[in-house]
């Protein structure tokens, strides 16, 4: 698996504390693109497979969308494994020496038998996502991030990973960072027990995304303008989103993105890159604070193709009768977000 430095970081506040590399990789997304594979696995696999807000609690928009992917351990002595820490889902799991998929053999497998702290709870589990599935078993072992420890965690060992995504994953297993609710009934997720066992300091962590994923609700996202023409082109009564580390693209409903689409001139599956440096900034208003996001975020050159795409997708729709929009890792990348769990807010800051 090629790896790129590690540029980006996840904070477990104090801050001064727990640096957590993040490194970014192809999202799966890119690898099919490259593989000439993408239009007959978006064909095959609709956004329209979540049905509504509250499923999509539990049924997160990935995995064809991550990019970010940073490294734990499970068990003694530890295992290493490669994981995207999640605000849109609230389990860990990671691939095992008892899955069957094709996907776990091109992917680093936990072994029960190598670690000397393992414990078997007989409990099986199904986490379902809107590009796949994994089902397996829940088991208490040592997690290692960084140099924090948390004995007996429950995490999930998968058994099966349904779906042609997982197989061109460039990340293992998945770490979510998201609420209790959201998490396998009677679990406590990592962060959680991170906070319990005073293994931190304040319930609060953030991330910094450099250019060189449903998670957190955002009250009220203002409306979206473009700067070249000075109009509303999105949630013009206001509308709700979300801030998601699990997540790479500007996610909207699908008939807005359409009007965006036009907008820059996209075709499917291609952008003109020459148009670049001609196009508007579009900008997300939330509390009254503009937010730019320009056309070199919103755009982007593939890296084996030479060719342009669109960062903005549709689909949202199918997550709740109302405007709802989810913020990837593209608007993650241009402003530094902090994520307090305590207060149940949100902090951003350009990212510099």
């Amino acid at each position: 698996m090629p790896w790129l430095l590690p540029i980006s970081y996840l904070f477990p506040f104090p801050m001064h504390g727990e640096r957590i590399p993040l490194t970014k990789v192809k999202s799966i997304r890119e690898n099919l693109r490259e593989k000439g594979l993408l239009k007959n696995f978006l064909k095959e696999h609709p956004f329209t497979m979540i049905q509504n807000l509250s499923s999509a609690l539990t049924t997160p928009p990935w995995p064809l969308q991550m990019a970010y992917v940073g490294n734990i351990s499970i068990g003694t002595p530890p295992q290493q494994f490669s994981v995207i820490f999640d605000t849109g889902s609230s389990d860990l799991w990671v691939p095992s020496i008892y899955c069957q998929s094709r996907a776990c053999n091109t992917h680093r497998v936990f072994d029960p038998f190598k670690s000397t702290t393992f414990r078997y709870s007989g409990v099986p589990i199904e986490l379902e996502y809107a590009s796949g599935m994994m089902s397996g078993y829940l088991g208490y072992d040592t997690v290692r991030i960084s140099n924090l420890i948390i004995m007996g965690q429950e995490f999930g060992y998968s058994q099966w990973e349904e779906n042609e995504a997982f197989d061109h994953a460039m990340f293992d297993g998945m770490l979510g960072l998201g609420y209790p609710g959201l998490a396998i009934e009677d679990t406590t997720p990592v962060f959680d027990n991170l906070r319990k066992r005073g293994l931190i300091a304040q319930p609060v962590f953030a991330f910094y995304l450099s250019t060189g994923k449903t998670g957190h609700v955002l009250d009220k996202l203002g409306k979206w303008v473009s700067l070249g023409r000075r109009y509303v082109v999105a949630c013009k009564s206001g509308c709700q989103a979300v801030i998601d580390t699990g997540s790479s693209l500007l996610i909207g409903p699908t008939k807005e993105v359409i009007n965006i689409q036009k907008l820059i001139n996209a075709k499917p599956f291609q952008e003109e890159c020459s148009t670049m440096n001609t196009l508007p900034d579009f900008i997300f208003t939330i509390n009254n604070v503009q937010y730019p996001v320009p056309a070199r975020a919103y755009i982007q050159k593939g890296s084996s193709t030479g060719r342009c795409y669109s960062n903005f997708s549709g689909g949202t729709e199918d997550l709740s009768d109302k405007e709802f929009w989810i913020l990837g890792d593209v608007f993650l990348r241009l402003y530094f977000t902090v994520f307090d769990r305590g207060q149940d807010r949100i902090g951003l800051a350009p990212a510099v």
